[in-house]
């Protein structure tokens, strides 16, 4: 038999660690579960064509902590040379964290995320994930073309075949380890005690086991818990990760006696372009995104602007922008850039063609935004704009601040050079923040914070990592680290083999 067809009966089945989600975190569990020698099932809604969550989607840049070039190197085992690339400590990495979270987060996760990034990296690599050097990085600007574009701070990395390369090079390394993948099987209950236990679907089937990893995402996918704790009008955004994210694993958890944390109003929500797939591409990961922002100015369908596009790096803005673009007139934006932006832009943009004319009166007629209003934000921004060194790779200190408009606080250039080009942009939703309260062992947490017995988590469904805000690839190397640390410590509560026990069973909803 293969481990995907267990020769044991469907009617009631015993192993050591039981996985429920198959994202980077519950196979990053299940195999570092697997080779401490415990028995591991892992079990997902999903089919093999679209197995993965979340991670499935992601275009696969990983933000790890790194003292210099050779440590990335090592990493990508020789396959680039030497490009520039400023230390990224762990002290550092924490401090971006915790800054993006306004220092509302969870400072023992984060540290957790900030330590064991760069062990994830080499981890990842010897498990199958082939790196390469991201290119989503400052452009290099047209006016001084001798000058390299340095790597981002933090996020030099990104998978080969993006975040759909690193769940198949996963699930390749799970069936090594000896995990039994159990595929279209969803989660009907969930039982707590000193042996936990899932019930199945559809076959209604029992798994009691030591230790139980929960890893089955947030409530993104469901428009329902959107709507009730995001707000208005969020049940109706398009949505870029797994359709099956409904957060019914997570609800049954805090059914089961879990604390919740984070920021349950808070989400990942980036600009994209607007003629996306509904539930984003598996196969090419996020190429919709729209993230070169800070070299233009962004406008509402009446010509306004309406935040700081300026107002830091774009890895510590970009989850914040479709918050701003689904308060504007039907949730719809554009991003206007002149010529001198062109070599700027991020290679995703040329997935679609932009609006383009010789000048702003004929591109708001192109764009259906009233003429006299945009022409005057043109006019007043370009007016607004200091002068000086513009630098498209750090933080220059450009700023402006048109009468009328927002700030603009770095990268305040005129569009003064013709062809004016816009590119229409919407909210995405890319995951949540809010989900369940765990420790540094990714024990799951009840409401007076004592460890439910035997329950772990990890991923998407953990809440406090994140509070308002993440930095550019945090969300994956974050679901790996504390995938790792829960399946090391199921095991380690696998190993004292328990006896079974029958406590009560909470239906998932």
């Amino acid at each position: 038999m293969s481990p995907e067809q267990p020769s044991r009966s469907l009617s009631h089945e015993y192993v050591d660690v039981v996985v429920v989600g198959g994202g980077i975190s519950g196979l990053s569990a299940a195999i570092t579960a697997a080779e401490t020698g415990r028995s591991v099932l892992l079990v997902d809604a999903a089919g093999e064509d679209d197995v993965g969550g979340n991670t499935r989607y992601s275009i696969g840049v990983a933000r790890v902590a790194f003292e210099g070039w050779q440590d990335v190197a090592d990493v990508l085992d020789g396959q680039s040379d030497p490009e520039p690339v400023l230390p990224y400590p762990p002290a550092r990495y924490e401090a971006d964290l915790a800054r993006a979270s306004e220092h509302q987060g969870d400072a023992v996760l984060q540290r957790l995320v900030a330590e064991g990034s760069a062990g994830l990296a080499s981890w990842l690599r010897d498990h199958g994930v082939r790196w390469t050097v991201s290119p989503f990085r400052f452009g290099r600007d047209a006016r001084a073309p001798g000058r390299p574009a340095t790597l981002p701070p933090g996020a030099p990395l990104m998978a080969v075949g993006g975040g759909a390369g690193v769940v198949d090079a996963l699930l390749d390394a799970a069936r090594k380890a000896g995990v039994t993948l159990r595929l279209r099987t969803g989660v009907r209950g969930l039982r707590t005690g000193p042996s936990p236990a899932i019930e199945l679907d559809p076959d209604g089937s029992t798994i009691t086991a030591a230790s139980v990893v929960l890893a089955a995402g947030g409530f993104d996918a469901d428009r329902a818990s959107r709507a009730r704790y995001l707000g208005a009008g969020w049940d109706l955004l398009p949505y870029r990760g797994s359709r099956l994210n409904t957060g019914r694993v997570l609800h049954a958890a805090l059914d089961a006696g879990a604390a919740s944390a984070g920021h349950w109003t808070g989400v990942h929500s980036v600009a994209s372009d607007p003629h996306r797939p509904p539930h984003g591409d598996p196969a090419i990961g996020d190429v919709h995104g729209r993230y070169s922002y800070p070299y233009g100015i962004t406008v509402n369908v009446r010509g306004e602007r309406f935040f700081d596009e300026g107002a830091d790096d774009k890895n510590f803005t970009y989850a914040t922008i479709g918050r701003f673009i689904h308060a504007q007139p039907g949730g719809l934006a554009y991003q206007l850039f002149d010529a001198t932006a062109t070599e700027l832009l991020e290679p995703r943009y040329a997935t679609t063609t932009p609006h383009e004319a010789a000048n702003i009166e004929d591109l708001a007629e192109q764009l259906a935004i009233p003429a006299e209003r945009l022409c005057d934000t043109v006019r007043s921004f370009n007016d607004a704009c200091p002068g000086g060194r513009f630098d498209p790779f750090d933080l220059d200190g450009l700023a402006a601040a048109p009468v009328g408009q927002p700030p603009k606080s770095n990268w305040a250039v005129p569009l003064s050079t013709p062809p004016f080009r816009a590119y229409p942009v919407v909210p995405t939703i890319s995951f949540t923040f809010g989900g369940l309260s765990i420790d540094a062992d990714a024990r799951v947490l009840g409401p007076t914070a004592q460890p439910l017995p035997g329950l772990y988590a990890c991923g998407d469904i953990v809440g406090g990592i994140a509070v308002n805000n993440m930095p550019a690839g945090t969300g994956m190397i974050a679901a790996g680290v504390l995938g790792r640390v829960a399946g090391a410590s199921a095991a380690q509560s696998a190993s004292q083999q328990p006896s079974i026990d029958s406590s009560k069973s909470y239906a998932v909803r």
